[in-house]
């Protein structure tokens, strides 16, 4: 899970700075960019609460949590 979630990244940016998106889910600025470096996932509730306010599906927001993996 260390990957950088690039959609995650592109969409905060355009909602404004760490800070601002981090003040409006309530949650610590530092919290936040663990998010967005793929560092920490987020709990299901914060999930749905991004992917709400980002308007995307939580599947696109986080990618690397919701990956299928083909065994066969």
């Amino acid at each position: 899970m260390s990957k950088k979630r690039e959609l995650f990244k592109e969409l905060r940016k355009t909602k404004g700075t760490q800070a601002k998106v981090a003040r409006d889910n309530s949650i610590s600025t530092v919290y936040l960019r663990m998010i967005e470096n793929g560092t920490f996932l987020p709990g299901r509730d914060l999930m749905f609460r991004l992917s709400n306010y980002f308007d995307v599906p939580v599947e696109n927001l986080f990618p690397d949590y919701f990956k299928c993996s083909d065994t066969g």
